[in-house]
């Protein structure tokens, strides 16, 4: 029996799963990873953690699924974890991961080039993003940018770890690195107008559409990971992007939102249009002759980990008895608005200076209350993106939430109370690993396209409507967080400015 297997690279560890031809979960594991944070607003892990707890996990999912033969395997990672490697794919330093925002002054750089590739990301690189963290390390390390023979996202970094071959995501390429696939493909004269003019000798030397094969997992893999059969690699991505794929497909107007550590949101149009508060719209980044488009809040659940563990010290083993607690409150009678702009603001504001702020405490004050304004605060943040989308002309019908918002009721219906609209939550396994048996179907050849795959692979669903008595209360708090952002925004700013930092 042949069998696919999905590997997930997320921000605190590695997940696999083995999934039958006919789309059925037959076995996980999964493995944790450091992070450090060196400085304020600093994030790094070491790729080769990535590749030890993948194949740890991939060996516990093998196992449990009873080590079938592997017909296809697929990879995604979280976007924008970028890996400094030399010419052998050793590190020759921590990879910058995601959340990393020490790149603002490059990212301003970006908006003020006007090349005209940077009309598919809203006039602008992200601070996250691969191309002003190449330029952070072309300026503040230059003898190890020099030294690098490969600045790479971690996908392609896992893919060259498993066939050898450099062979970039084209999902990755066009929403991180600028990659322009119906013109010039990377474009050299913008990236020698930011002062790396030999970055895109440093990127993958391929890229390839998602779901196309790579090529079979090479021996040293095969034997680490403990792989039999053709093991043919497909072209995998972003986690967050390729959920559209584990929803069914992406007919126009459904959104997929992935709730954890952060939020991502992603939708496909036919037609493209431009607003300046999203990312994209992306051609061809997921399927050809369509448009991607992303927005995200940089912290959501990370917010609701600190509240609940870091500010009040609850063990992970009592959050639930907090979430009780807070739920039984009514909704923003406790007179507090938090503010989700911890590591910054992704979409609509674009802000890497914002930072989150607990607003109207007073002594009597209680955990239940700061811990129930904290998750209104990440679903204000949630609908600030979805308005961003409607207002931007690109039409929302359907939400389908997944992650692990599933694990958290309170976070669940907040959401759906403060959107004013039903929102459908993705049941059972990891959405990603689900997108990436779709992929590794499709690579070996098991399906003609991803969008019939993705329609016979689609999960179950629950809907969750709003409380109708919570939606003017939540209406005022979403106001009220608003004029927060608008008030603090200054302050944020000047605590935050570049000539208050020191470098290391």
């Amino acid at each position: 029996m042949s069998a696919f297997l999905a590997l997930d690279l997320g921000t605190e560890g590695a997940r696999a799963a083995v999934y039958t031809v006919e789309g059925t979960q037959a076995g996980t594991g999964d493995d944790a990873y450091p992070t450090s944070f060196p400085r304020p607003g600093w994030a790094e892990q070491d790729p080769e953690h990535w590749w030890r707890a993948s194949v740890r996990a991939a060996r516990a999912a093998l196992a449990e699924a009873g080590n079938p033969e592997i017909a296809g395997v697929a990879v995604a990672t979280t976007a924008s974890t970028v890996a400094v490697l030399d010419r052998n794919g050793r590190p020759l330093r921590p990879a910058l991961l995601w959340m990393d925002g020490r790149a603002g002054e490059e990212s301003a750089l970006t908006a003020r080039s006007g090349h005209p590739v940077l009309r598919y990301s809203g006039g602008s690189d992200a601070v996250e993003w691969l191309v002003p963290k190449a330029m952070w390390l072309a300026r503040h390390e230059p003898e190890t940018y020099c030294r690098a023979a490969r600045i790479t996202e971690a996908v392609d970094y896992m893919v060259w770890r498993l066939t050898g071959r450099w062979a970039g995501s084209r999902m990755n390429a066009v929403c991180k690195s600028n990659y322009d696939p119906r013109g010039a493909g990377f474009p050299h004269d913008l990236y020698e107008q930011l002062g790396v003019g030999d970055l895109a000798g440093k990127l993958p030397d391929e890229i390839v559409p998602v779901g196309d094969p790579i090529g079979p997992v090479g021996a040293e893999a095969r034997e680490e990971l403990g792989i039999t059969g053709p093991a043919v690699v497909a072209s995998g991505g972003i986690d967050a992007h390729l959920s559209l794929l584990a929803v069914g497909g992406a007919p126009e107007g459904r959104v997929s939102v992935v709730c954890g550590t952060s939020n991502a949101f992603v939708t496909e149009i036919a037609e493209p249009v431009f607003p300046p508060t999203v990312w994209g719209p992306y051609p061809d980044a997921l399927r050809t002759g369509r448009w991607l488009v992303e927005g995200g809040q940089v912290s959501a659940g990370s917010v609701l980990v600190w509240a609940g563990e870091r500010l009040m010290g609850r063990p992970r083993a009592e959050i639930g008895g907090l979430i009780e607690a807070a739920s039984a409150l009514p909704p923003v009678d406790h007179g507090l608005i938090v503010l989700d702009y911890f590591m910054g603001n992704r979409t609509p504001l674009r802000d890497p200076l914002l930072r989150g702020a607990v607003l109207g405490l007073t002594l009597a004050s209680s955990p239940e209350q700061v811990y129930r304004a904290a998750v209104e605060g990440v679903a204000y943040g949630t609908r600030q993106v979805i308005d961003s989308f409607t207002e931007g002309g690109i039409g929302v019908e359907e939400i389908f939430l997944s992650g692990g918002i599933r694990h958290n009721e309170l976070w669940l219906q907040t959401t759906a109370d403060v959107l004013g609209r039903p929102v459908s939550l993705v049941a059972g396994d990891n959405l990603t690993l689900r997108a990436c048996s779709v992929i590794a179907s499709v690579g070996a050849g098991r399906h003609a396209s991803l969008a019939e795959a993705a329609a016979e692979y689609a999960p179950r669903t629950r809907t969750i409507e709003p409380i109708p008595e919570h939606r003017d209360a939540y209406r005022q708090g979403y106001a009220d967080y608003r004029a927060a952002t608008e008030a603090t925004t200054p302050l944020a700013h000047r605590m935050n400015a570049p000539e208050r930092r020191q470098d290391p």
